[in-house]
């Protein structure tokens, strides 16, 4: 299939720096490969992955590295978005797994380009066909937090009758995480503020904590698993009410410091970091399964377009969204 050369519209960044960097640009429309899809994107988002590259918000210890993946002297990779929903419309010709006009939602890491009219895709990418009780807008939220929240439980084993803490529930691997946990039968209790607190609870959380007017760490409770889906909580507070032989996560931690390791090896504690994170769409197919059994649900704080997504970038940089916020990018 021969494809005509075109433009499309696409916001790109060639300096790191504030929400301000991001600039709408025409740029060539690409063409799919043999084994690639070409795809429409309807909606993507701003997640906390994308305002951290742009911004180059990263660890210290992590400076060089990521510096050399990301470049060096300014981005290598220009156009963020790192998941996205749309619709296929062309196909490479050892394409299989796809067709022209399905419908499909997916994770771009460690690429990007979700803030862009079209996007090609390999066919084994972490691409799979959007929940069809989903609009592109919703669809375009899941596949960063759902999946993250999905790894690190099916990681750690949550059983049915267990007991779990989620620290940052009502963000947007939290409220993922709190309707996963408690469809695998666990008992969840979520840390929020109080002004989300009914939504965590309409989650399927069965105990919200407060955490601007009370610290679980001083309570009597214990858990099996403690996850921490934001980075505002100390590893002492976690490991105190982690049971011996529980689970640590922290999504955020690529490396275990010190206190991490003497707790691990003192309580027989296991630790899921940031670093062991996978992605398939393998997991994009359980996810979508979930959904349209309506077990599970996305959180949109707002949504935002492409012309306003600076904007959509200094709200999610103030480290107070609900859920999710989503970008329409071509409308239906």
């Amino acid at each position: 299939m021969t494809i005509k050369q075109q433009n499309m519209n696409a916001v790109l960044y060639k300096q790191y720096g504030s929400p301000e960097v991001l600039q709408h640009q025409q740029i060539i429309k690409p063409i799919p490969k043999d084994n690639e899809v070409l795809i429409k994107v309807h909606a993507t988002s701003v997640t906390v992955a994308d305002v951290r590259v742009r911004s180059f918000t990263v660890p210290w210890y992590l400076w060089l590295p990521m510096r050399m993946f990301l470049g060096i002297w300014g981005p290598k990779r220009k156009t963020l978005g790192s998941e996205l929903a749309g619709e296929i419309e062309a196909i490479g010709k050892s394409v299989k797994r796809f067709k022209v006009g399905d419908k499909v939602y997916a994770d771009t890491l460690p690429n990007f380009g979700g803030y862009a009219e079209y996007i090609c895709l390999a066919e084994d990418a972490n691409l799979a066909l959007k929940p069809s009780n989903m609009s592109y807008e919703e669809a375009a939220t899941v596949p960063i937090g759902g999946l993250t929240a999905y790894h690190f439980l099916e990681a750690a084993k949550l059983k049915a009758g267990q007991r779990i803490l989620i620290y940052g529930a009502s963000g947007s691997v939290g409220t993922y995480a709190v309707q996963l946990a408690k469809h695998m039968g666990a008992n969840v209790t979520g840390v929020c503020s109080g002004k989300n607190r009914d939504m965590v609870l309409s989650l399927g959380a069965d105990k919200v904590i407060d955490y601007t007017k009370e610290d679980f760490s001083k309570s009597d409770e214990h858990y099996d698993v403690v996850f921490i889906a934001i980075d505002k909580c100390s590893v002492a507070s976690s490991m105190k009410v982690l049971k011996k032989g529980g689970v640590y996560i922290n999504i955020t931690k690529p490396l275990p410091n010190p206190q991490m390791l003497w707790q691990s090896r003192k309580d027989a504690k296991k630790l899921l970091l940031a670093e062991s994170i996978t992605r398939t769409s393998e997991g994009l197919n359980e996810l979508r399964t979930l959904i349209e059994q309506g077990k599970l649900k996305t959180v949109i704080d707002g949504t935002y377009s492409l012309d306003t997504l600076s904007e959509a970038h200094q709200y999610v940089e103030q480290g107070h969204k609900k859920g999710n916020v989503a970008i329409q990018v071509c409308l239906s």
